[in-house]
């Protein structure tokens, strides 16, 4: 060989390190198994209330205390990430994941019931300690295609939750999901136990320090303010549409079983495809085209379910199209958004994802909310009108930005 030829090899760049196929389905399938744990509760309401006493007043909180855990998950764990050693992190979340399903199965109070609730919507964060950690483990040049890859499994997890804990319930008891939940969780830790690497961050901050520097970040960030907003709007609408959805067609109009809704729920899972595709387009540079297309195709879902109050069989199946549109756009959306919050720093990148998920997850609580007020008063009729105007709202701050 050549001093010349021995001088180029020396010189080059070696290969950057990526994350493999395998591990990368890994945290796909780990953040689906553990975002289900949020769900399962939704459409077993009903039988866990008749069961434990619950007042029709309480039955509510079944669902909203473990809305309320993650949403203090996001701002009070999901940070730690950027602290702590990420696997021992991870373990200990879905080991508490598993305690808390025993007890939620367990329980024989609303009391005992609703704390256990709490602590599975806490713990329900390690899927946003496994996405930033992928997210580190990629190259930057397919870091999009990786992020949208574990969030088309974290998107299956949700989609599949409502429907599979309506199932099993059907051939056994509520009970049954829990526990089968908790022994899947069990079974996670000892597997990204063996898989997973350790990941110490660098960061040296004090808990306080890191908290407060949470508050700088939002304030400061404009790329991460304008991300959350549109996702907010994004995702407000898409808890308006499965809100509402459910109780539409439960009505006379439409008279499905809850295995029926079930089934229709489903639908919403296809809208997993969506994940991967965004984070391709995303590391091409194509993120203002790729938003431009996700808040539109919001809009036309709606547009498409706004008629389909009828109750025949083309209201179903232009009803089940407008859910598919909407999940690809949202889905779409959230990973155009994380990776556009993912290449700002390395160093904040879960105290940015806690912040992210927090923002627009509490717009996925007002759109719930306003849903079901919208229903009551208007019906779907009502309900499709705002929920066409959460991505409408987004589609205007968004052209500011481009004209920028």
């Amino acid at each position: 060989m050549s001093a010349t030829a021995a001088a180029r090899r020396e010189s080059a760049p070696l290969p950057e390190k990526t994350i493999s196929p395998l591990m990368t389905f890994m945290f796909a399938a780990a953040c689906g198994l553990v975002a289900a744990n949020l769900y399962y509760g939704q459409p077993l309401a009903g039988p866990i209330s008749q069961a434990l006493g619950f007042t029709p007043a309480a039955t509510g909180l079944i669902v909203t205390l473990t809305q309320i855990g993650y949403g203090l998950g996001l701002l009070l764990i999901v940070p730690l990430g950027d602290l702590l050693e990420n696997r021992r992190l991870v373990l200990t979340l879905i080991g508490l994941s598993a305690v808390a399903l025993v007890g939620a199965a367990f329980a024989w109070s609303p009391s005992l019931f609703l704390l256990a609730s709490l602590c599975i919507g806490l713990a329900s964060v390690a899927v946003q300690v496994l996405v930033p950690f992928a997210a580190h483990m990629a190259p930057d040049a397919s870091r999009g295609a990786v992020v949208g890859n574990v969030m088309s499994g974290l998107l299956c997890g949700i989609m599949l939750a409502r429907p599979a804990a309506s199932f099993l319930s059907e051939l056994s008891s509520w009970h049954t999901v829990y526990i089968l939940s908790a022994c899947v969780m069990i079974g996670l830790a000892i597997i990204l136990r063996i898989a997973l690497p350790t990941r110490v961050p660098h960061t040296k901050l004090h808990y306080g320090q890191l908290l407060s520097s949470m508050g700088h970040l939002a304030l400061h960030t404009p790329v991460l303010q304008r991300r959350a907003l549109y996702q907010a709007c994004m995702f407000g609408a898409f808890s308006l549409f499965w809100t509402t959805t459910p109780l539409l067609l439960a009505s006379p109009a439409f008279g499905l079983t809850q295995n029926g809704i079930a089934l229709f729920a489903l639908a919403g899972a296809a809208g997993a495809v969506a994940s991967p595709i965004a984070g391709r387009i995303a590391d091409r540079g194509w993120t203002k085209l790729a938003t431009t297309f996700a808040l539109v195709l919001a809009i036309i879902a709606f547009l498409i379910g706004h008629a389909s109050g009828s109750g025949s069989l083309l209201a179903l199946v232009t009803l089940t199209l407008s859910g598919i549109l909407l999940d690809f756009g949202v889905q779409t959306n959230l990973v155009l958004g994380q990776r556009a919050i993912f290449a700002l720093s390395a160093e904040h990148r879960s105290r940015l994802n806690g912040l992210y998920m927090a923002t627009f997850f509490a717009g996925g609580a007002f759109g719930s909310a306003i849903g079901g007020w919208a229903y009551a008063t208007g019906g779907w009729n009502l309900a499709s009108w705002i929920g066409v105007c959460f991505p409408v709202v987004a589609l205007l701050i968004f052209l500011t930005e481009r004209q920028k």
